[in-house]
């Protein structure tokens, strides 16, 4: 993180106690059945920057102030818990997890499984493609092509509707990145944000301006949670209101 996004997070969580990726918030407010544990579990992928992502040993990132905002309102003790994108829905049907918090689109399919929150990001899936790359300008194009996508992910939802394509699932959106840079592969659908991080770090992608979908991202929490699912809203619309929300997307977004 560098020093901009870190001297915007200490303005926005000023209130809370402590940085790392455990850490316990002062009581305040009531607390939902949650197991009476005192701890609030948010399952996520550390692999989607600027939401999510690894600095050392500790997961950071947009999402991570987000919860890190639930747990103090709910005087709880906020522990991440990082696996596998396509492992966070099956953590939160067993229990393993209390929300998930990881860039997670809202699709039909994935609320016949779990609640969600209201929408905290507009975001879109977009399509990499190799810096030489003349041919591939536009969805129409990736038509018959060798596709990469981050497993359990909406691209990859996308990129099975392509007639066609030939389509490679990836645990990480990196790896489908590096297999485009060695032109395994035609192209990559990914989301948006981690995709301008991704072609800033490697100047030999670039991203085609025609994006493939739009969408929004929310919480998602067990099914029946509602005074989970309440908090957390009433914690979405009061950072919105009083400016952290703003100060989060100037951090992570706008550096």
């Amino acid at each position: 993180m560098n020093k901009l996004v870190k001297q915007a997070v200490k303005q926005v969580a000023a209130v809370c106690i402590g940085v790392t990726m455990i850490f316990t918030m002062s009581a305040c407010g009531t607390k939902p059945d949650l197991g009476n544990t005192g701890r609030l579990v948010m399952g996520t992928n550390a692999e989607f920057p600027p939401f999510e992502y690894k600095e050392g040993n500790q997961v950071v990132g947009f999402d991570v102030e987000i919860a890190k905002k639930v747990a103090q309102n709910m005087g709880m003790e906020l522990v991440i818990e990082d696996m596998d994108f396509q492992g966070l829905i099956p953590a939160l049907q067993t229990g393993k997890i209390n929300f998930i918090a990881a860039g997670m689109t809202v699709t039909e399919d994935r609320k016949k499984n779990v609640d969600f929150s209201d929408g905290y990001y507009e975001a879109s899936q977009v399509i990499i493609v190799h810096k030489d790359n003349t041919e591939i300008t536009g969805p129409d194009q990736l038509v018959d092509k060798k596709l990469g996508v981050q497993m359990s992910t909406t691209g990859a939802d996308e990129a099975k509707n392509i007639a066609g394509a030939k389509v490679t699932e990836f645990d990480k959106g990196i790896a489908a990145v590096m297999d485009l840079k060695n032109k395994k592969i035609d192209a990559v659908i990914l989301d948006s944000e981690p995709s301008k991080i991704f072609a800033a770090q490697n100047p030999d992608i670039k991203i085609l301006d025609t994006p493939l979908t739009q969408e929004q991202y929310a919480i998602a929490v067990p099914k029946g949670k509602e005074e989970l699912l309440q908090k957390i809203n009433e914690t979405l619309k009061e950072m919105k209101e009083n400016g952290e929300y703003d100060a989060l997307i100037e951090a992570y977004f706008n550096k």
